[in-house]
């Protein structure tokens, strides 16, 4: 359990075998896509995924630092 509040799979963070990371969560991308800081921004093809803290804290030990 990486972060699900219901004993279920997701939200999760995993890396793929070319070194990218991939994000499992809830697609808010409407509702946040207004509330971009200034200095971000975002493709047409790309999406707003929000995990928990609780997931983000569990794949630190995974992600590495360099």
């Amino acid at each position: 359990m990486r972060g699900s509040t219901t004993g279920a799979n997701c939200p999760d963070i995993f890396e793929l075998s070319d070194g990218r990371f991939a994000v499992i969560g809830e697609d808010l991308t409407e509702k946040l896509d207004a509330e971009l800081p200034a200095d971000a921004s975002r493709a047409d093809y790309e999406r707003i995924v929000v995990v928990t803290r609780e997931t983000l804290i569990h794949a630190k030990a995974d992600i590495p630092d360099a």
